[in-house]
């Protein structure tokens, strides 16, 4: 429905028409114009775009604007229309350069070769989904992946559609073909050998992996860590920031360390720690402003070079980094700590994220379970045999 002031209305042939005023040469004065569409949006957008060209190419009589209006999405190929959002919202000072690079890694892996050479007016709701959905089902992806795709997608399509003025489709993601990668953490006697390993002879670099196994920590958010983020009055730890290595453009290097705010709003948080590992922690102070990494932020790729060094002098199987953090939520769980309090700890912004990612039961812990169901059947067994008798 039309707003007061926004000189839109629904005429009563159910079209909907946007008026402007233009300058008419000719006439020397300005006159109102009109465009119309199917739907408020539409002709809204209509009215928005011909603005902007009019903005854009001064002295252009207004129907060769109208015309080009008309006949320039035909034209215009997704590929095109991609570039002009990655290069807006590269420009956004709110969007973190981390998620910029996520969002432009996914459209140059997943989604250029798939439409890029496909013209805006061509991009039907079947036409992209056919398109999507035979290529998901050709690539195991997993399901945040999938997930980004589709966000990468909807975004550039909203975005030309405001550009281009025409109507493109949203692309519902399906609930269903999700492949969600099976959680991996560190059992019993796994953590046993870590452990042994970690406290002979430890230098920084273990202590950095002992460190997460008591915090929880993702790996930018430990090669981050300053020491004034460490309380020894209240022996918290309070994380602040993170820091990751992103393509910067013109840098010799192509990559450079970035240091910014958290994953989220609420990853900034204070972690309880033991105070045995605060005193343990406190052997590896000095006068550096960094835990970790001394003058500056510690790179992640050399801390993980470190911890698969590590794991091999444990002899334990290669795992990822942030395995230390699933096995850190799982230990809490089965410690007995409440889903909320995990949460926050974790830095997560609800208790769902933590209930389908990080709580998962190891086998130990079923082990123990199925003992336990074997010792129950055992007993009542006994129970009815003795009644019998």
């Amino acid at each position: 429905m039309g707003r007061h002031g926004e000189n839109i209305r629904k005429r009563k042939d159910g079209r909907w028409e946007a008026r402007y005023a233009v300058y008419d040469s000719q006439k020397e004065k300005k006159v109102e114009k009109s465009v119309y569409g199917h739907t408020y949006d539409e002709a809204k957008k209509k009215r928005a775009n011909i603005l902007y060209l009019l903005e854009k190419l001064p002295g252009k009589a207004d129907v060769d604007v109208e015309k080009q209006e008309q006949n320039v999405s035909k034209n215009v190929l997704f590929a095109t229309a991609a570039e002009e959002w990655l290069s807006t919202i590269k420009a956004d000072n709110n969007l973190k350069p981390s998620t910029f690079e996520k969002y432009n890694m996914v459209y140059h892996t997943h989604l250029k070769g798939l439409l890029g050479e496909t013209l805006l007016d061509k991009l039907t709701y079947s036409f992209v989904k056919e398109k999507i959905s035979d290529h998901l089902s050709i690539v195991i992806l997993a399901c945040n992946t999938q997930k980004g795709i589709y966000c990468v997608l909807n975004q550039i399509l909203k975005y030309a559609s405001e550009r281009y003025s025409i109507l493109l489709p949203s692309i519902k993601r399906p609930t269903f073909n999700m492949y969600q990668k099976p959680v991996k953490i560190f059992t019993e006697a796994e953590q046993s050998k870590l452990l042994t390993v970690l406290e002979h002879q430890i230098d920084s670099f273990k202590m950095a992996v002992l460190l997460c196994m008591f915090a929880g920590l993702r790996i930018g958010e430990l090669s981050a860590l300053k020491w004034s983020d460490l309380d020894l009055d209240n022996k918290t730890l309070t994380i602040k920031r993170t820091v990751q290595r992103l393509y910067i453009d013109g840098a010799k290097s192509k990559t450079a360390l970035v240091e910014t705010a958290p994953k989220s709003s609420h990853s900034i948080r204070e972690i309880p720690l033991p105070a045995s590992i605060i005193k343990l922690l406190l052997r590896f102070q000095n006068h550096k402003e960094y835990i970790f990494g001394g003058d500056k932020p510690l790179d992640p790729r050399t801390m993980r070079n470190h911890y698969k060094k590590i794991l091999e002098e444990a002899n334990i199987a290669s795992k990822t980094f942030h395995t230390l953090r699933h096995t850190y939520a799982t230990n809490c769980v089965e410690g007995g700590v409440d889903t909320k309090s995990l949460c926050e700890m974790l830095g997560h912004s609800n208790v769902k994220i933590t209930l389908n990612y990080y709580m998962h039961p190891s086998m130990d812990t079923k082990r123990k379970h199925a003992e336990k169901l074997y010792d129950f059947y055992k007993k009542i067994h006994g129970q009815v045999e003795g009644k019998a008798s």
